[in-house]
């Protein structure tokens, strides 16, 4: 059942629902409108209300019992396939995800605009431009609604920072605003109907008000929900609802999580009092009704279960019967989904695939800390436990020919802080049995429990509400001789020893903006002792957060004696001069990419790109991996012969990588944003709030478009030229050639829908392997008319075409891709003149031109040529 068919069938039902809206009390009301829990919503038994059950979801769908889940690709990769079909099938893929976990609404995929690299949650988001951004997200919203799960759309909108993010009001013109960061949630609501939205944690200056998001009625009300027609629910971010009545009236539908929280604790209260009309919020729950039917949690009396509107039923036939069939058949589309997204950055030497016809044995040296523990998955909500890991030693040395050698090292260190300390070490100082003495502590220090733990995960979770600090004491067994690295990482107020010396100390209190992911913060105790124990002694702050329960974050760590830095580099020059090609597998961590802090700089961490420095130099055939979600600076990229991009890739990273290096798979990716080749060139180098306000003072000029903006503006008066980018919006070679031949320019018209303009653009494989190309199409406006980018993606498609042989590809440019807003007429308008439509392999690579005149008055598509 297509969505447009689902939400039809909906709104024919709806006098049914509005039967239930006048059979509900103002106390059932209340609850319907707050969760129930941190991932469900009420339930209403005598109506036929089951609870909608939400999860995290933008790498996989966690589940709110846990276990484990197919991990996808992060986001960023599944844009750089620039791949729909793919994306449809990713869509079908967290539908069947969602119904094993028994759950009815995604919380994916994030379309915000990834304005700046060194955001902390760029990982997470599809690409710095809108159009890319929204093909990618209907496609995948669509597939999944498609089988009754339900996605909700996030972060309305404007959420683009990690610094503050609770606190600042993003400051943007209307312009900006609906060119830009609102195209995507306009295309997904008009093209999809996204059953769910949520509002971000930010507040927005623009539409006449500074308000939070939450309650910024001109964009969720008049925007949103009555100039676009939104019929879905508008969700808040987790706990990020921060008043009563400025909520209800700015348009939010449902709080989460609950039952507690500002409109858990005064919402009812302020309905009893006349602060808050009953009638206020009859449209609220009315939208959450709507939703559970649409997820068939709600059967209407005298439906049978197979009549439900969203086709929950369909869903289930997604999930094949045994669980094996279902991971093996997830397994296959990640697989093939993160060997698609790599993108060759260069290929000077012709290096991909290593192994070519007529196959002989390889002695490959494969180095560097991703190639030992590469970074699956970004840090924060997203996180999920996967069904399984693959990695690329394991995939590499089986894909190999018969024969082949294959040394692994990792020659550098990415990560700051120690491994987590393995509790079996650990023996409880005042019981003497082996683990950690964990004492609760009260306000005034005395002890409310305690007891002897054997297990650590690095958090301690539903703390009891009385207990203001946690005691973590253990005598570490320290048996190998050598230098000893132990401490601990929290957020708030601590206090860490070690042997009775204190090591860290902090008296910043935590209770909002808790760090999600606070493995950025490990203090440490350097210890050089041949042998013997150490008394760690631990007091860390219990975190009182609204809706999160009150929980303690303590991270033990341990660093065993080992080689130093210096002796594992020189392990793996060493392995790589010996080698017939080396491949050096490098990237972030998640103590740099993850939600809840913005990066400082766009560096490897560690000494990472010593290594590549030193292995290049040592074996001209060098392969570099990146294993990274966002940019980093690759400063070495001109020395080496090959460089991929191989993003965060899951858990098929292993074979997903063979695949590409073997040739199973073209890494046919390209760039879905620009790589800086310097820190300083990055138009938005950071989003740190002044005085709590993020100005987004570039405008439409979000990511390439500023680079093309001082490209167009030559040299500056001293005579040095704009910055060129290490790689551009777009770029990726695959591993064959490709000439364009020509553009075709033509408009179609169907029933009552506007005109569409199409390109149809030849392009010739003149390379010896069938390949992928992905054609692309940018705007350039007229002179003379209202101010805009230099130039701007329009349309795009995917071709697949033999070795030697030509494909006429048909690019899809939409209407909005000529369109403006004109905030004085508020709606959009085509300003006459004569636009060019340039055609190639990325925005720096243009091989075609085409010219489309618009006349003065006339509407696209109406007297054009």
């Amino acid at each position: 059942m297509s969505s447009q068919a689902v939400t039809a069938q909906v709104i024919a039902t709806e006098p049914e629902l509005l039967r239930l809206l006048d059979q509900l009390s103002a106390e059932e009301k209340v609850s319907l409108v707050v969760g129930a829990s941190m991932w469900t919503t009420t339930g209403v038994p005598r109506i036929g209300l089951e609870p909608v059950v939400l999860s995290d979801g933008p790498v996989g769908v966690r589940g709110p019992d846990g276990g484990t889940s197919a991990m996808f690709p992060a986001p960023s990769a599944l844009a750089a396939t620039w791949d729909l079909e793919l994306a449809r099938r990713a869509g079908l893929l967290f539908a069947a995800e969602a119904r094993r976990h028994g759950v009815d609404v995604v919380l994916a995929p994030q379309v915000n605009l990834q304005r700046t690299p060194v955001g902390g949650r760029h990982f997470e988001c599809y690409s710095e431009d809108p159009h890319l951004t929204a093909e990618i997200a209907v496609a995948l919203v669509g597939a999944a609604q498609e089988r009754g799960v339900g996605m909700c759309v996030k972060h309305y909108v404007a959420n683009d920072s990690e610094t503050e993010r609770t606190r600042y009001l993003a400051r943007l013109d209307e312009r900006t605003l609906r060119e830009a960061y609102l195209a995507p949630f306009e295309r997904l609501v008009r093209d999809v109907n996204p059953w769910s939205v949520m509002g971000a944690y930010n507040g927005a200056d623009t539409e006449g008000l500074a308000a939070p998001l939450l309650e910024h009625r001109p964009l969720v009300v008049d925007l949103l929900k009555e100039e676009w027609g939104y019929d879905g629910l508008f969700v808040s971010d987790w706990v990020a609802t921060q008043s009563v009545v400025p909520a209800v009236r700015g348009g939010l539908d449902l709080q989460m999580p609950g039952p507690d929280g500002a409109w858990g604790d005064g919402l009812l209260d302020a309905v009893r009092s006349g602060e808050v009309a009953e009638s206020e919020l009859d449209d609220k729950v009315l939208r959450l009704l709507r939703l559970a039917r649409r997820t068939g949690r709600l059967v209407l009396p005298g439906a049978s279960d197979a009549d439900g509107a969203a086709g929950a039923h369909l869903a289930l036939q997604a999930v094949p019967d045994q669980p094996t069939a279902a991971t093996a058949t997830s397994s296959a589309l990640l697989r093939e989904l993160a060997a698609r997204s790599v993108v060759v950055l260069k290929d000077d030497a012709g290096l991909v695939p290593l192994v070519q016809d007529g196959a002989r044995p390889l002695r490959v040296a494969l180095l560097g800390p991703a190639a030992i523990e590469p970074f699956f998955q970004g840090g924060g909500s997203s996180f999920v436990q996967p069904d399984h890991l693959t990695y690329p030693a394991d995939e590499l040395r089986a894909a190999l020919p018969a024969g082949s050698e294959l040394t692994v090292l990792a020659g550098a260190r990415a990560l700051h802080n120690p491994p987590e300390l393995d509790v079996e070490r650990c023996t409880d100082p005042v019981s003497g049995e082996p683990g950690l003495r964990v004492e609760l502590l009260a306000a005034d220090g005395s002890t409310l429990e305690e007891r002897t733990a054997t297990e650590w995960t690095g958090w301690l979770e539903d703390v009891r509400a009385d207990a203001d600090a946690v005691r973590l004491r253990a005598t570490v067994r320290l048996d190998e001789p050598g230098d000893h690295e132990l401490g601990v990482g929290t957020v708030g107020v601590h206090r860490v020893l070690v042997d009775g010396a204190e090591v860290a100390t902090g008296s910043t209190v935590v209770n909002e903006d808790v760090v999600l992911s606070s493995g950025h913060n490990h203090p440490i105790a350097a210890l050089a002792q041949a042998s013997g124990t150490a008394e760690l002694d631990a007091t860390v702050q219990v975190v009182h957060a609204v809706g999160y329960g009150h929980f303690v974050r303590a991270a033990l760590v341990h660093r065993l004696p080992g080689p130093s830095a210096a002796d594992e580099l020189a392990a793996a020059v060493e392995a790589a001069a010996a080698a017939d090609v080396a491949v050096v597998l490098v990237g972030t961590t998640a103590e740099v990419e993850s939600e809840g802090y913005d990066r400082p700089d766009l560096d490897l961490p560690g000494n990472q790109d010593e290594l590549v420095r030193r292995v290049a130099a040592a074996n001209p055939r060098t392969v570099v991996v990146v294993n990274a979600g966002a940019p980093v600076l690759l400063p070495w990229l001109n020395d080496v012969p090959t460089a991929l991009w191989g993003w965060l890739p899951g858990q098929e990273a292993g074979t997903a990588l063979a695949d590409v290096l073997t040739g199973a798979t073209e890494p046919s990716g390209r760039l879905p944003w620009t790589l800086p080749a310097r820190f300083e060139d990055v138009p938005v180098p950071h989003a740190r709030p002044a005085d709590g306000v993020v100005e987004y003072t570039e405008g439409t000029d979000v990511g390439y478009r500023a680079w093309e903006r001082r490209l167009a503006a030559g040299p500056d008066a001293a005579g040095a030229g704009a910055p060129v980018p290490a790689a551009p919006f777009g770029h990726g070679l695959g591993w064959t050639t490709w000439e364009y031949e020509d553009a075709v320019l033509a408009w179609g018209q169907s029933h009552d829908a506007p005109a569409t303009l199409t390109a149809y653009v030849t392009v010739r494989n003149t390379g010896s392997r069938a390949g992928r190309e992905v054609v692309q199409v940018y705007v350039e406006a007229p002179a003379g008319g209202p101010s805009r980018p230099v130039r701007w993606l329009g349309g795009f498609a995917v071709a697949d075409v033999p070795a030697m042989g030509s494909a006429t590809v048909r690019v899809p440019v939409p209407t909005r891709a000529l369109q403006v807003w004109d905030p004085q007429a508020k709606g959009w308008t085509t300003p006459p003149g004569t636009y060019r439509l340039r055609t190639g392999r990325s925005v720096a690579d243009l091989r075609l031109t085409n010219e489309l005149t618009v006349r003065p008055g006339e509407e696209p598509g109406a007297g054009t040529q």
